[in-house]
Parts: C-alpha cells; sequence; structure tokens
C-alpha cells in the first residue's frame, strides 16, 4: 500500500520550519564568530530537511537544502573557509528554503511548488567546489576561498505582488511527558467516573426498594434518578470524546519501526552472505506512541529470526527452485481496535522435527511428552528460553534468548497475543495482534467465588447462558458446541486455583433450571468457554500495573477500580487459553532451571593472551561463576582432562594447540560431549565459523563484538 504523503506534510511544514530558523540564526551566529559547534548545528539542521523532504518526494527544497549541505560541510571539515559574501549565500539559500515551505504550506500541494532556483543552486554549487588549495594559511584564510557574490535576482510576478507578512503556526509542540500525564489524568477521571455510574445504579435500586413502601418517596427517588441518569450519560459523551481527542495527539504512523527495520533487513542480509528484499506494507497505520516505543526490540528480535534461520542461503534457495534473493514481507492493518503487523520470510519454515530434538537435549521437555505434542504444540517450543535451532551460537542469533523476550513483551507489556504459521518449503509467518492503544480498555468485570475479576472485552466473542445438560465430554474434558465447533469448557475458578467460597458471594439469580453463565474467549483461531457466576459490569477503565509481588504471574496483566472501590485482577486471555492447553496436555509448561547456589558453574578460559584472559575472568566472576585460566590449548587440554568443567572459552590462534583442535579433542571425551564450548576469537570469516561447527563448538564469538553481556547471555542460554 503506498503512503498518502499529504497526511506527513504537516508535521514536516512544521519541523521544516523549526530548522529554517535554526539556520538562519546560526548563519547570524557564524558572522560573529561561530566556531565548530554551531556549524555542527547547521549540518544537521540542513540534513534534517533534505532527509525529511526527499522522503516526501518535495524535489525543490530537497536539492536546496543538498546543496547548502554540501557547502556546510566542506566548512565542517575545512576544505572551505567562512567569508561575508558566503555567508549571504548561505542566507539567500535559506530564505528560499523558507519560501518553499511557506508555499507548501498555503497549498498543502507538494505539486504546487516551483522549480528549483537554478541560480542559487548553481552558486552554492561552485562554492562547495571551489580548490582550496591556493589558500594561505590563517589568520588570512578568509581570502583563501573565493565565494560567489550574492546574488541579485530579477523580481517575479509573483514575488512583485507578495507582501511581507508573518505567518503564525497553527500548531504548537509538547513534550512527550507533559502529552503522558495528560493521557494517564484522562484516563483516572474516565476510570473514576465508572464509580459515579454505580452511584447511579444505586439510587435505582434504593428507588425500588421505596416503592414496595412508601410510594411518594419513590417517585421523588425517580425523579432524580432519572435526572442523574441523564447527566451521568451526557458527562460520558462529553469525557470520551475528549479522552479520544487527547489521544489521538499521541498516535503516530508505523512507518517510524517499519522504515529503519527494512534498511536493517538488508545490512543483516549482506552481512551473513544472503540477498533479501523487504516488502513493507500498511505503515500508514497509527499506533500509540507507547505501543510504537515498546515495539523495535520484538520486531528486532523477529526481524533476526527470519534472517538467520528463515531465509535460506542463495546456493540453497537455487537448489530448491526458489529465486536466490530472499524476500521478508512486513505488514500491517487494521481490524477493528487491534493492529495486526505480521513478519512474513519465504524461507524453509520451522524445522519441527529439530526444535523437538533440540527441546528434548537441552532437557525443556521430556521425550515422552514431546513425542505426544501436535504442531501447535511443537511451533510453542520456540517460545521456550534457552532453545535455539541453530548448530552454532553467532553474533546475528542464535542465543536462545530471542523468541521468549518477544513472547513475553508482546503479552505482557503489550496485551496482546502472537500466532504463527509454517510450512516446509514456503516459509513461515510471525503475527501480532495488538490493541491500538494501552492508555484505556473495554473491560468486563465477572464474579468467581465472590472475588470480582476483569477481562480485556477485546478477546471477548460472546456471554451466553446454558443448561448444564449442555456441556458434553470430549477425550475426558468438558466441551459445548457452538456453531459447529468444539469449544472447551473451564471453571474459572478451578483454572485459576481460587478455593470455594474464599467469601460471601452475591446472591443467585433466579432460574428455573441449572444453567452456567458462559465468557467465549477468542485468540486468533482458538476459543475457549469460561465458566463464571456471574457477570458484574463492563467499563471502558484504566489498567494498572501490577505491584511487583505479582509480575511474575502469567495470567495477570494489571488492575482496575471498580465502581464500589475494590481492585480487580485483570486476567491476560492468551495465558489463559494457555493454561487451559497445558491442563489437556497440549502445550509446554515451561519449568524455571536454577543451578544449586551451594555448587556455582565452573567455566575454563583458555587464551594465550593473558589480558584476554583476565578481561574473560572479571567479567565471569562479576556474575558468580567460578573461573580456571589456562595458557594456550595444550595446557587447557590438560586442565579440562585433569577437572571438571561445566564450560569451557577457547581461543583459535594459539601456541602448542589451536582452538579448534582443542575443541574436537574434548568432544571425543564422554564428559564433555554435551557441555557447551564457546569460542571467541578475531578470526570473522564464514568458513571460520563453518569450521567451528564442524569440530563442536556450541558458540563463537568475534572479539570485536564482544562485550559483558554478550558472553554472560550465551554461558546463560547454554547452561539453561
Amino acid at each position: 500500500m503506498a503512503l498518502d504523503i499529504r497526511k506527513f506534510i504537516g508535521r514536516f511544514i512544521e519541523e521544516a520550519r523549526d530548522h529554517v530558523r535554526q539556520l538562519g540564526e546560526g548563519i547570524v551566529q557564524l558572522g560573529h564568530g561561530g566556531g565548530n559547534d554551531t556549524i555542527n548545528a547547521l549540518f544537521r539542521s540542513a540534513h534534517t530537511i533534505k532527509g525529511s523532504a526527499r522522503m516526501l518526494k518535495l524535489v525543490p527544497i530537497t536539492d536546496t537544502a543538498f546543496e547548502v549541505e554540501e557547502v556546510l560541510g566542506k566548512l565542517r571539515d575545512t576544505s572551505l573557509v567562512y567569508t561575508p559574501a558566503l555567508g549571504q549565500l548561505l542566507q539567500q539559500a535559506v530564505d528560499q528554503l523558507a519560501t518553499l515551505v511557506d508555499q507548501l504550506a498555503s497549498s498543502g500541494d507538494p505539486q504546487s511548488l516551483p522549480a528549483v532556483d537554478a541560480k542559487i543552486v548553481a552558486a552554492l554549487r561552485q562554492a562547495s567546489n571551489a580548490n582550496p588549495a591556493t589558500a594561505p594559511a590563517p589568520p588570512h584564510a578568509e581570502q583563501a576561498t573565493p565565494a560567489p557574490a550574492p546574488l541579485t535576482t530579477t523580481p517575479t510576478a509573483a514575488t512583485t505582488t507578495a507582501e511581507p507578512r508573518l505567518i503564525a503556526s497553527d500548531t504548537v509542540r509538547v513534550r512527550l511527558a507533559k502529552l503522558d500525564e495528560l493521557i494517564k489524568l484522562m484516563g483516572e477521571v474516565v476510570s473514576s467516573h465508572v464509580q459515579l455510574q454505580q452511584h447511579q445504579m444505586d439510587l435505582v435500586h434504593l428507588q425500588r426498594a421505596a416503592s414496595q413502601t412508601d410510594v411518594r418517596l419513590a417517585q421523588q427517588l425517580r425523579s432524580v434518578a432519572q435526572t442523574l441518569k441523564d447527566d451521568v450519560q451526557a458527562q460520558a459523551m462529553l469525557m470520551n470524546e475528549l479522552h479520544d481527542k487527547a489521544l489521538a495527539m499521541r498516535m503516530l504512523p508505523l512507518a517510524i519501526v517499519f522504515e529503519p527495520a527494512a534498511h536493517l533487513v538488508r545490512d543483516l542480509g549482506r552481512s551473513v552472505g544472503k540477498q533479501i528484499d523487504c516488502i513493507v506494507r500498511g505503515s500508514e497505520i497509527e499506533l500509540d506512541r507507547q505501543m510504537t516505543d515498546r515495539l523495535a526490540d520484538p520486531i528486532l528480535h523477529l526481524i533476526r529470526n527470519a534472517i538467520d534461520h528463515g531465509i535460506e542461503r542463495p546456493e540453497v534457495r537455487t537448489t530448491a527452485g526458489k529465486p536466490a534473493v530472499g524476500r521478508l514481507t512486513l505488514s500491517a492493518h487494521q481490524d477493528g481496535n487491534w493492529v495486526v503487523i505480521a513478519i512474513t520470510d519465504d524461507g524453509g519454515g520451522i524445522p519441527l522435527e529439530q526444535v523437538r530434538d533440540k527441546a528434548i537435549k537441552k532437557g525443556l521437555i521430556t521425550a515422552e511428552k514431546a513425542t505426544a505434542l501436535g504442531e501447535r504444540g511443537l511451533i510453542d517450543l520456540i517460545f521456550l528460553p534457552g532453545l535455539s535451532t541453530n548448530d552454532i551460537i553467532t553474533d546475528l542469533s542464535g542465543r536462545g534468548v530471542g523468541m521468549d523476550v518477544v513472547k513475553q513483551c508482546v503479552l505482557d507489556e503489550l496485551h496482546g497475543s502472537i500466532s504463527v504459521e509454517t510450512q516446509a518449503g514456503v516459509g513461515t509467518t510471525f503475527s501480532l495482534r495488538l490493541p491500538l492503544s494501552l492508555a484505556m480498555m473495554r473491560i468486563l468485570l465477572v464474579q468467581v467465588q465472590g472475588l470480582p475479576l476483569a477481562i480485556n472485552a477485546q478477546y471477548v466473542a460472546e456471554l451466553l447462558r446454558l443448561p448444564s445438560d449442555a456441556l458434553m465430554t470430549v477425550t475426558g474434558r468438558q466441551a459445548v458446541i457452538l456453531r459447529n465447533e468444539f469449544v472447551p469448557v473451564v471453571h474459572l475458578a478451578e483454572l485459576l486455583a481460587i478455593p470455594t467460597q474464599q467469601r460471601p458471594a452475591s446472591p443467585p439469580r433466579s432460574t428455573t433450571d441449572e444453567r452456567m453463565l458462559l465468557l467465549v474467549l477468542r485468540v486468533d483461531h482458538e476459543a475457549l468457554a469460561l465458566c463464571v457466576d456471574e457477570l458484574l459490569d463492563e467499563h471502558d477503565m484504566v489498567i494498572k500495573p501490577l505491584p511487583s509481588h505479582l509480575q511474575h504471574l502469567p495470567m495477570l496483566s494489571g488492575m482496575v477500580l471498580t465502581g464500589r472501590n475494590e481492585l480487580a485482577s485483570v486476567l491476560h486471555a492468551p495465558a489463559l487459553l494457555d493454561a487451559a492447553r497445558q491442563a489437556r496436555g497440549e502445550s509446554v509448561r515451561v519449568q524455571a532451571h536454577h543451578h544449586d547456589s551451594d555448587n556455582t558453574y565452573h567455566v575454563l578460559v583458555v587464551d594465550d593472551s593473558l589480558n584476554t584472559r583476565e578481561i574473560e575472568r572479571d567479567v565471569l566472576q562479576a556474575y558468580g561463576y567460578q573461573v580456571t585460566l589456562a595458557e594456550d590449548g595444550l595446557d587447557g587440554l590438560n586442565k579440562a582432562l585433569a577437572y571438571d568443567f561445566d564450560a569451557v572459552l577457547t581461543d583459535v590462534e594459539m601456541p602448542n594447540m589451536d582452538g579448534f583442535t582443542l575443541t574436537a579433542r574434548l568432544r571425543q571425551e564422554a564428559k564433555y560431549q554435551t557441555r557447551p564450548i564457546i569460542i571467541i576469537t578475531s578470526r570473522e570469516k564464514d568458513e571460520d565459523k563453518r569450521r567451528g561447527v564442524q569440530v563442536g563448538a556450541d558458540a563463537y564469538i568475534v572479539k570485536g563484538d564482544f562485550d559483558r553481556s554478550n558472553l554472560v547471555d550465551t554461558l546463560k542460554a547454554l547452561l539453561g
């Protein structure tokens, strides 16, 4: 989908005017002895105008700003020296930019811009191309480079009829922190309105009760209740409109996330010897600034995953009958109050058998349970911490610390869901389903065993009452048929392990027969019916973050304040469906692996450089590892055979025995056949990394990319 650049014209005009003002002020400062800081600031302003104008195809502005940037670049690297004549030329160019921006603001149409002023552009080009070789040394350097005299232009019909005037901006700039405070305050006001609605309902109940004993009082209460109801409804309409308009000010297009990602795809592809085209669709879709800020890391992880794991090397693709150039697509579309972002590659698909074998090898799942998993369960394995299908960990991916981070961010921080579709030899799609904003959400309040609980209404497909005999048993589990679909039924109290009748519940509804209240949740293509006691209410509410002692609970995503000033836990629908699948044995429950604190990991570091050995030792000891040092490969082999190490870190280029030989030799020993061996070297060629795979290394870290988090994260992933 092509971008409608008119949506971005207004933002460009405000930004350009700001930078034009800075250019004008900066040129004046240059005339009064401004130094390098002034020139750098001028260069950045010209560069910003040029880049933004180029994206919007504003050719006259782009060309003029480019030539200004070229002259400022020469001033910055001292190949051109400032003179008053050059200053006047730059000021004329800035005035021309201001005129073009004003004309764009007046018409709003990029096609209405006049052609670039050829005289100004030619003069700027002449100034930037002037040969400084003949320039004498300072202090008379300002005579070194002849700058063109200020241009005298012949007034055109347009310029002779135009009168000088001040143009007032129709927008103001607001710091994001202030805007966030406004949104937060508006959310609290809307949330507190729920209490006023509750007071109105209480008055209605009081009026009904009074009608049994005092008809006159009941009539008075009815009049007051009706007036209050009208006032509450009118206030709600105004308040919701105000909140929506305030929230719209913080919406940003996905282009700010997608466009840098597209450049990253090409750069990463080249770095691993793969040719990859990146296709972007739907970048005009807007999300709350809170969402776009948090999306960067998940999208980065998914891009790295697609490039390293998904898209094959050119020779492999050619052999398989595919184009040598791979394709990665970033797309987005809006679905009601949701935005669906998809990262699709045309690679080989997820090797599910390999995923299962790796999970078993790393002890993340038993062989018996893995055999019983279907395709969905096997796909779920990729989100386990520490799992990677790479034969070796490199600087691009394979540390097994990516996909679990993606899922945690999407579910816990963005209140969304993630789904995966993969087909062998065709490719893989990761779909992120996200709310438009986190500022406020529609919430259903239900009651279970006397406790109020909240669920995001966007996950609720329907609410219905059914007789208990509508339940059927399918493979030992309860289910109900809804429109020819078997939907599992779970009692929410049992799923959450809530003790029976924790506190007195509200009186049950009077019914002629025993009927169940089912809340049907739907996440992507999967449904789950939750049996609850009662529906309490439905409101737009602000979701408050969980206190620190509850943040480890995956099925809770926040708290809301009810109309009776009670705190209700917000249940996270995707986590509820996952918990239900786990109860049916269809998913994998991640078990934390903790090493005995009394038996810390013992790591052998092998490197012929004393400095490198000590650096690695200091890093590892700072994270609680016990470290033994060896000065070359032979020394490392002797120590590895004499003692029992949990992991080995080795250089490649060493006397007596190199790291490749050491790794191969250790893999022949029974106790080191499955223990992590990490190669840390300055050799970064692909053939060296392939040699590392052949000899059995688990990770390959290039010293140029070395940092402490890189090393520690890799060790954590390998040691589990």
